[in-house]
């Protein structure tokens, strides 16, 4: 008999629960984490107690709680410096817009409650002190109606009873669907699969938060290719400027697939978490169906950067990405195809321009790109940027000078030569120029040298 490892609060809330005379479990995401040997983020518990009772038995042991959701049965108790969210044992009414129900009937079991959930790997219950009788697996701690620790064994996503009253109720959980699948290499069962592409569109009533967050978890899962190119017509709904370019052939020998199985493959080959390095890479080229062109040498998109850029930031402010994400996607997908030559003098000047946090990620998109292309100048392509990276770390490890702040000379000094105002920052540009371009050491007395020069209208600057 197997047995999930709970952390003292969830445990102590549930024998105080049962102390009193009612049914409770660990519940849902918990359970399908232990079963699976990771270690759960958030421990919910189910029980057959009223929202006014578990209030009462949590003030009766001097618990703290919140009233985070009364009117659907949610409690969220706080022991041990950990949030556990207590809910009733229920069953859902109607979802008029395809989210919340429009009311909860409390019932006193928990296969019940199990039942009303999204998908058979989550809608199982524990309890390590009581033996449920269970017909398939005989006396378990585990109360599993649906079989879900089956498909669990079988690395399959199955929507509990009828998946389309199940994506009707919720739309969201579309997306959960092929978040689940992406996170741990599931298969969506062909039933479940069949009603995602049916029921889709009901994407377009869930707030655009929930679909974000959602969204750029499943892009982080190691089986996200496989998910992008199901189901692209989900993608061109809640991205709907990925439309065009599924299917759009890029009639180029550098390029073996479509514009959008391309981006697939990009996501994919970027095996790192970073939520903007992502977004970078599924938005890089959405620009390009609109800018092609056709030559005797095949298909063209010249400026499709900048174009991809302005779609981004559509879909960076309609998905409700906070600002700093934002600008760093923005940054990404706008330099995403610029050359870097492997040089000193062209590398400090992309970390002045961007910074070093950025140019890493830079680079990153360009190793991701250019893995999701035709191998034609390919390693080639992949041993320059090596070399770019290594510079750049060389670079910043040596704290070698490529920003304004890295000068051996600061504004205070220029200003003792009688510079003011907007001339000052003048003559540190140029001095930084001067330094970037390798004309000059960054040395304190050549660097002044330099700056009276400049002030003297003796070098080709002119104030």
């Amino acid at each position: 008999m197997f047995k999930i490892d709970i952390p003292p609060g969830a445990y102590w809330l549930c024998n105080a629960l049962q102390y009193h005379g009612f049914d409770a479990y660990v519940v849902g995401g918990c359970v399908r984490d232990g079963l699976l040997g990771k270690t759960p983020h958030d421990w919910d518990i189910c029980t057959s107690a009223k929202p006014e009772e578990i209030l009462a038995l949590m003030d009766e042991h001097h618990v703290k709680t919140i009233e985070t959701g009364l009117q659907h049965g949610t409690v969220t108790a706080h022991l041990n410096g950990e949030n556990y969210e207590i809910t009733t044992f229920r069953v859902d009414g109607e979802y008029s817009d395809n989210r919340r129900p429009d009311r909860v009937e409390f019932v006193g079991n928990v296969i019940e409650d199990l039942s009303r959930r999204d998908f058979t790997i989550n809608a199982m219950a524990y309890n390590p002190d009581v033996r449920f009788d269970d017909p398939y697996y005989g006396p378990s701690r585990l109360v599993d109606p649906w079989f879900g620790r089956i498909d669990l064994a079988n690395r399959v996503i199955r929507c509990v009873r009828n998946p389309d009253d199940r994506f009707r109720e919720d739309a969201l959980r579309i997306m959960r669907a092929l978040r689940f699948a992406s996170t741990y290499g599931f298969q969506i069962e062909e039933k479940t699969a069949k009603a995602i592409h049916r029921n889709k569109d009901l994407l377009k009533n869930i707030a655009a938060e929930r679909v974000q967050s959602e969204l750029t978890k499943m892009l982080c899962g190691k089986g996200v290719l496989d998910i992008l190119l199901e189901y692209s017509d989900v993608m061109a709904v809640i991205i709907p400027e990925l439309e065009p370019c599924i299917g759009f052939d890029q009639n180029n020998p550098y390029h073996i697939h479509n514009v959008y199985d391309h981006i697939a493959h990009a996501v994919s080959n970027y095996k790192g978490n970073d939520i903007s390095t992502k977004m970078a890479l599924l938005l890089h080229d959405i620009g390009k169906p609109e800018c092609y062109i056709e030559d005797h040498n095949g298909g063209h998109f010249h400026g499709h950067g900048v174009i991809s850029h302005k779609m981004a930031r559509d879909v960076m402010e309609r998905l409700r990405f906070d600002n700093k994400t934002k600008e760093e996607v923005l940054t990404l997908v706008l330099y995403h195809d610029a050359e870097i030559q492997p040089s000193v003098k062209a590398v400090k000047r992309w970390l002045n321009k961007i910074g070093p946090e950025m140019f890493k990620k830079l680079i990153e998109v360009r190793f991701a790109d250019v893995y999701a292309h035709a191998d034609i100048n390919r390693d080639e392509r992949v041993d320059k940027y090596f070399a770019v990276l290594k510079i750049a770390d060389d670079i910043v490890d040596e704290q070698q000078c490529f920003t304004l702040k890295d000068l051996e000379i600061n504004g205070f000094h220029v200003m003792i030569l009688g510079a003011r105002g907007t001339t000052v920052g003048n003559v540190l540009n140029h001095l930084l120029d001067k330094v970037l371009d390798g004309e000059i050491e960054n040395k304190y007395e050549l660097l002044l040298e330099e700056a009276e020069r400049y002030l003297k209208g003796e070098t080709n600057g002119r104030l």
